[in-house]
Formats: structure tokens, C-alpha cells, sequence
């Protein structure tokens, strides 16, 4: 099958979050399956510059725009990387500038990341090769399925999927942006791009692609409901027949203490003795006092209100006033979390290590060397650290919400004694529900001589969320897509 995977980031070429880490894995994995899918992104500068075998070709006639050709490291997937240098040639993230302000053309820029994925969908740069279906991520490419809906353009085109990786990014911007990106007057209503009196990049795609996904089952039900449907519920229920929750996976050539490059010692199931050995390096990595036996906690993510930092911080600061906690927190996002990560630092020097920003070492060094790894998301489409904290033996404690709640196994005293128990969950997302699950892993971990705790390690490292399961049902979902079917316009008439 012809695949063109569109995506505003990928790891290792760009990457901000765990958007990056599945859009690298997914086409990789598919790959593996002898599938033709081939990946295309923005040509941010450190895009260019990481891509493998990087060969310039031509854009369409007259397109401001040329395409650089290559490889995505460490694969066999084919990338083309949109070269547009007054869009994406400039410093920053691929959304913000440097001092974390989104770029004020972002609608210009996406809308022009999403003609280009058109063209590469009618062959017009030349290419000789038109897919069959474009899986497409996210609100930065969420006009793609307008742009070729064959309703509006007389024009055969692909199959359309689109994932949701959060709802709570959905491309908004003020509603003169229709007429700036000369998008026709008959979309601004309700029933298609207008909401609440704003342009929804992601809504243009919950309406016109073929198929959504989302990142877990969970968050597929959670959605459709008010509390979680960030007022686009009513449009996902209308497409519910079209809705599939598909858990993410893991790359575990990647993310494997057996074989992790980035850390101190390596270790396994059968072989635990290395864990001590990257608490140790961590510890000292981050400035904590060396102390082999004080509960070290991590955590790696953004600093924004649904990743729950406030809540770590006020349900950790009472452990810390007592000696009990160490914390190795990594991240950056809201301005007023970055500095108050900073001063629970400066508060408790050699008991909190901090370092604001992403660093990929780092983050593999804080699963491998933390004893509990904290997600208290006030709400997780799907989640990666939990995963990765799991094939690491550092069992995660998380809000019971989206993916969280469907690969954590709470270490409630039936769980343990099933042998079935991975990790701690708690409800609701509050201070006391989070305190309420750290006591309960403290407790179990001061009682580690009982075997309890290394049963849960070991539970949780035999866990599989590799790609194989994940990369199947999307293989099965695409193939369901080539078929022409009505549901959709069936769908939209609901609205």
C-alpha cells in the first residue's frame, strides 16, 4: 500500500514531544510490514540538517517551496521535507519563537505545510508515486482532508486518516484567517471550520477525513463526552462510527535499558543489579545527595496544567520537608511552572534536581536511574513515559485517565498478589489523591525486602507495547479505508 504519513515533527529530525517519538516509530514499523509509506514534515532547519542522504528536487511550477529528499535516521523510511524558507527557516521550535510565543503566522504557515502535502498527493513536484491513503497528525495538517475533499474539488483524491494526539491543540485562530488563507465563505459555519466564532484547523479535519483515530481507547470514549471533548464532542459523536482509539506503541530499540546507549549500566528483567548503578549516576548528574536508598522520583514532560505539575509539586513538597523524597524533574512549557519547578530546586538543594528544556540523554538517564516515575495528567490521550517507565522497571504513578488508565495496572493488594500489578493509579486528579497513591508506593517500596516491589519491576519490564500490535490494527484500518465508503457525509448531515 502507497502511504504518505504527514506530520509537523519526527524524531530524530525534530522533535517536541511525543508526537515526534509515533511519527518516526508508526512508519517504521509499517515499513517492516513491506508497506510503501513514505513521511513528510515542515523543512525546519535541524530537520535539514539531520536528514540522511538529503538530495534537493524541485517543487511544483512556480511554488515558493522545493522539496529536499532523504532518509529518517536509523530507518529505511523515505522523508520529504517541505523546503519553504520563509516559513520554516527561522530559529525556535517548530510552533514558537525563542521566547515561547507561538509564531503569528501559524495559520499561514500550516495552511502552506498543507498545500504541500496536496501537491505530493496529486504528484504535482514530480515524483512519479501518488498514495493511496495520507495518515495525517494532528492540527497542523487538519486542512489536508478539506483541501481534497472531492465533494468541493470534482477531484479523485486518497483516503484521508487523521489522529488526534490532543484535543486540547486545535489549530484556533481569529476569523479573518478564512479569507486570509482565501479558504471559501460557504466553510465559515458550524458544521465545518467555524468554532465559536473562531477558524478550527482540527475540526476541518474531524469533519472531512474519511477516518479519525485516536491514541488510546480510553481517550476515544472520553472525548465524545463533554468533560474531555474540549467542545468538539458533538462532532465526535456525529463521527463515532469513524472513531478508532489505537494505543501507541513503543520503539524498543530506542527505549531498552538492555541496550540504552544514554545510560550509566544497562540491565534487565533477569538482571536488575544496573538500576543501582543509574540511580547512582543520576544522583550525582543532578546535583542530589548520593543516598542509595531514599525513593527517587522522576518525571520528564511539559510544564503545562494538564501535564499536572502543580499537583507533583504540592503533593511532593510535604515528603520533601520531611526527608523522605528525592525528585529529578525534567521540562519545559508555562513560564510560572518553570520557575516555580526552579524554586521547589533552590527550596531543597541536593533533594530536587531540575533541569528546564528537553534533553533526550537525560530523559533516558531519569527512567533508568528514578525509582517511581510521576504522571499525574490531569488528562493523557495516550502517553509514552508511562510505557517507557514500565520496560525500565521504574513503576510509573499516574492519574487513572486516557492511556494511563489502559497500561497501568494499579498495585492494589489483589493486583499484587495476582502478580499483576505495574504501577500506582489514583482518581481524582487531586493533591490528596496523588499523596494517597505515593504513600501507597513509599510503603511498598520501604517494605522491598518482601519481594513485592521487584515483582512489580518485573511485572511491568514484561509488559509488551511495542509497535507490532499497534502497526496492525492501523494496517487493518487503512485497509478498510480503500474501499469508498459514506459514512462521513452520512456523519456531517448529522451534525
Amino acid at each position: 500500500m502507497r502511504i504518505l504519513f504527514a506530520s509537523s515533527e519526527a524524531y530524530s529530525l525534530v522533535k517536541t514531544g511525543g508526537l515526534a517519538d509515533v511519527s518516526a516509530s508508526l512508519p517504521a514499523a509499517l515499513r517492516r510490514r513491506r508497506q510503501d509509506v513514505r513521511l513528510v514534515l515542515p523543512g525546519y532547519p535541524e530537520a535539514c540538517r539531520n536528514l540522511v542522504d538529503a538530495t534537493p528536487r524541485p517543487g511544483p511550477d512556480n511554488a515558493p517551496w522545493q522539496l529536499l529528499e532523504g532518509r529518517l535516521p536509523g530507518t529505511r523510511v523515505p522523508v520529504y521535507l517541505i523546503d519553504w524558507p520563509e516559513y520554516f527557516q527561522r530559529a525556535g521550535n517548530p510552533y514558537s519563537a525563542s521566547n515561547g510565543m507561538d509564531w503569528p503566522d501559524n495559520a499561514q504557515r500550516f495552511a502552506g505545510f498543507a498545500r504541500a502535502i496536496v501537491a505530493l498527493a496529486r504528484d504535482e513536484a514530480g515524483l512519479d508515486w501518488t498514495p493511496e491513503l495520507i495518515h495525517l497528525n494532528d492540527w497542523q495538517t487538519g486542512l489536508v482532508p478539506l483541501l481534497l475533499d472531492p465533494e468541493r474539488t470534482g477531484i479523485e483524491r486518497p483516503r484521508t486518516v487523521f489522529t488526534i494526539h490532543n484535543l486540547a491543540y486545535q489549530g484556533l485562530f481569529p476569523a479573518s484567517t478564512l479569507q486570509e488563507l482565501n479558504l471559501p465563505a460557504d466553510l465559515w459555519h458550524p458544521e465545518a471550520l467555524e468554532f465559536h466564532d473562531q477558524l478550527s484547523f482540527m475540526k476541518a479535519a474531524l469533519v472531512f477525513a474519511d477516518a479519525i483515530t485516536t491514541v488510546s481507547p480510553t481517550y476515544a470514549r472520553e472525548i465524545q463526552e463533554p468533560a474531555s471533548g474540549m467542545g468538539l464532542d458533538g462532532v465526535l459523536r456525529a463521527r463515532a462510527a469513524d472513531l478508532h482509539g489505537i494505543l501507541n506503541g513503543v520503539d524498543y530499540r530506542d527505549w531498552d535499558p538492555a541496550r540504552d546507549r544514554h545510560i550509566a549500566a544497562r540491565y534487565s528483567a533477569d538482571d536488575l543489579a544496573g538500576k543501582a548503578a543509574n540511580k547512582a549516576a543520576l544522583q550525582t548528574r543532578l546535583g542530589l545527595e548520593p543516598d542509595p536508598d531514599i525513593p527517587l522520583l522522576g518525571h520528564v514532560g511539559r510544564m503545562v496544567e494538564q501535564k499536572g505539575v502543580d499537583l507533583l509539586h504540592a503533593a511532593c513538597t510535604p515528603l520533601l520537608e520531611a526527608g523522605r523524597i528525592q525528585l529529578a524533574l525534567v521540562g519545559s512549557g508555562q513560564k510560572d511552572l518553570e520557575h516555580a519547578t526552579g524554586a521547589l530546586a533552590r527550596a531543597y538543594p541536593g533533594r530536587v534536581g531540575v533541569h528546564i528544556g528537553y534533553d533526550e540523554p537525560l530523559a533516558h538517564q531519569i527512567e533508568a536511574g528514578a525509582d517511581l516515575f510521576l504522571m499525574p495528567s490531569r488528562f493523557e490521550p495516550c502517553g509514552l513515559n508511562q510505557l517507557y517507565s514500565l520496560r525500565y522497571g521504574t513503576p510509573p504513578v499516574v492519574h487513572a485517565t486516557g492511556g494511563l488508565a489502559d497500561t497501568v495496572v494499579d498495585a492494589t493488594p489483589d493486583h499484587l498478589d495476582a502478580g499483576t500489578a505495574t504501577g500506582f493509579s489514583f482518581s481524582p486528579d487531586s493533591v490528596a489523591a496523588l499523596g494517597g497513591a505515593l504513600e501507597r508506593a513509599l510503603g511498598l517500596y520501604a517494605a522491598r525486602g518482601d519481594g513485592r516491589w521487584e515483582q512489580l519491576m518485573r511485572t511491568g519490564m514484561a509488559r509488551d507495547f511495542g509497535w507490532n500490535a499497534s502497526a496492525d490494527a492501523y494496517l487493518a484500518l487503512y485497509r478498510e479505508q480503500l474501499p469508498r465508503r459514506s459514512r462521513r457525509a452520512k456523519a456531517a448531515s448529522a451534525l
